[in-house]
């Protein structure tokens, strides 16, 4: 095989898997590691790939921007709040603590939980939590609901998403653990596993990731495929994801396949069944 017959076929596997590494592409094609660099370098300069640290994603699949907190709550508003109504379903029971990153869409399920909690019916009522969150939003959300016991952990408060973040709070979090991480993400692919753009909301997240027991991702379906430059989650870490019906029916399988837990939310959900139990708990 020539090398543009090689390179061809590494955009056509980087496109079909999301990323693609030096490690996997020199076994497959029978070359040395360094002969793979210089095909990644090469179709990085022709715009066919972004190279990062160890392989490469599709260059239009790669994403390095950092939006504002309110322009991505305006982003697939309907479908964020329908995956925060349909995350009720997985909350764990009554006494445990849970973890909330700085995310729209466990912001909105932050909101469906006010909701419940504001109900006078104690059977519509969401389960009895300790929360821990970095995200000021959420925890403003939380601060008055009856049912909720907010803790919002310190350091630097970060104003373009509202975030709490720094070598503080990542600390405090590692000796802190939950029994169910609720965790937001810019990206999805099979192989970068959740991804955001920003360090210091990634260490965050991971720590989050790391000290609970099981861990749930809310993801529009518009996050499906993307990447971004740093994963703070594989696949390996999720216990459950909570995604809209739009979402791509081959990740769908390929997440079922690895055991993953897939929660589809209704557009036209009212979220008023906190304590349903027709979806598994993400603690049980």
């Amino acid at each position: 095989m020539n090398s543009a017959e090689r390179r061809r076929q590494i955009s056509s596997l980087a496109a079909v898997h999301g990323r693609v590494t030096v490690v996997e592409l020199a076994e497959k094609f029978g070359v040395t590691a360094e002969t793979i660099r210089r095909d990644l370098a090469i179709l990085d300069r022709e715009g066919e790939l972004y190279r990062v640290h160890g392989g490469a994603v599709p260059a239009h699949n790669y994403r390095t921007d950092f939006t504002t907190l309110e322009t991505r709550s305006k982003s697939s508003l309907a479908a964020k709040r329908a995956i925060g109504k349909a995350a009720l379903k997985v909350l764990p029971p009554d006494g445990s603590t849970v973890f909330f990153d700085a995310g729209t869409t466990t912001g909105m399920l932050a909101r469906a939980i006010a909701e419940a909690n504001s109900t006078q019916d104690p059977d519509l009522m969401a389960p009895k939590l300790n929360i821990v969150t970095n995200s000021l939003t959420i925890a403003t959300t939380l601060a008055d609901s009856p049912r909720c016991e907010v803790q919002l952990i310190g350091g630097h408060v970060r104003p373009l998403s509202q975030a709490i973040v720094g070598d503080i709070a990542t600390r405090y979090l590692g000796v802190l653990h939950a029994d169910v991480a609720f965790v937001g993400t810019n990206a999805l692919t099979m192989d970068h596993g959740l991804s955001t753009p920003d360090a210091q909301e990634g260490a965050i997240k991971r720590a989050m990731v790391t000290n609970a027991d099981h861990v749930v991702a809310l993801c529009d379906s518009t996050k499906f495929g993307l990447d971004y430059l740093v994963s703070f989650a594989t696949l390996d870490d999720l216990s459950h994801v909570v995604t809209d019906q739009a979402a791509p029916e081959g990740y769908v399988h390929a997440l079922e396949d690895q055991g993953i837990q897939v929660v589809f939310a209704d557009p036209l959900d009212t979220g008023k069944s906190a304590n349903s139990t027709s979806t598994e708990t993400a603690a049980s």
